[in-house]
């Protein structure tokens, strides 16, 4: 989303703050900016700073929230193994709140397993950094990650870890990514 839209709370709202990662209640009356609408996701300034809104709670917004927020391209709930790419996709459609880039692009996953469980279902293991290493959204922005690859079909369970090593820098940045920030 590039233009800024203006909105009013409809109700209470659990928000995420940026960048210290804190979670807060936006109150029902407060009129909030939407800079950033990406991922399912919501990126709000308000008196006091910028926060992460959910996509489940788009309503408060006024919006309706993203069909599938899980990603980009929906999967059947059964006859589907998942596969490294749906994982890849699943992954391009998580986002650092402050930047219009998902974190795939942005070169912040660094790998990516599969593991067969016993029940015939995956365990999917993900290495990802941060931008900066004293990015408070961290937290966040893994459990989104985590939480939409649970949502993938055959999938049992994940795991989301930020590691350091090797430190991020902007050479990482997909081509895509460099595109879409400008800086080609």
């Amino acid at each position: 989303m590039n233009a800024v839209a203006t909105v009013t709370l409809t109700r209470d709202c659990e928000a995420v703050q940026i960048p210290a990662g804190h979670t807060i209640t936006l109150p029902a009356g407060t009129e909030v900016d939407i800079t950033q609408t990406l991922g399912g996701t919501y990126t709000v300034h308000a008196v006091g700073g910028l926060y992460r809104i959910s996509g489940k709670d788009a309503d408060a917004l006024g919006r309706v929230a993203e069909p599938g927020a899980v990603g980009s391209k929906t999967y059947p709930d059964e006859g589907v193994d998942v596969s490294e790419q749906m994982i890849w996709d699943t992954l391009r459609t998580c986002y650092d709140p402050e930047i219009p880039v998902n974190i795939v692009d942005l070169g912040l996953v660094y790998d990516l397993g599969l593991e067969d469980l016993p029940n015939r279902s995956k365990k999917v293991f993900v290495k990802m950094t941060l931008t900066a290493p004293g990015c408070g959204m961290g937290a966040t922005i893994a459990g989104d990650a985590q939480q939409k690859i649970l949502g993938l079909p055959g999938v049992e369970d994940a795991s989301v870890e930020i590691v350091w090593d090797p430190p991020w820098h902007q050479s990482m940045i997909t081509v895509e990514g460099r595109r879409l920030l400008g800086i080609e």
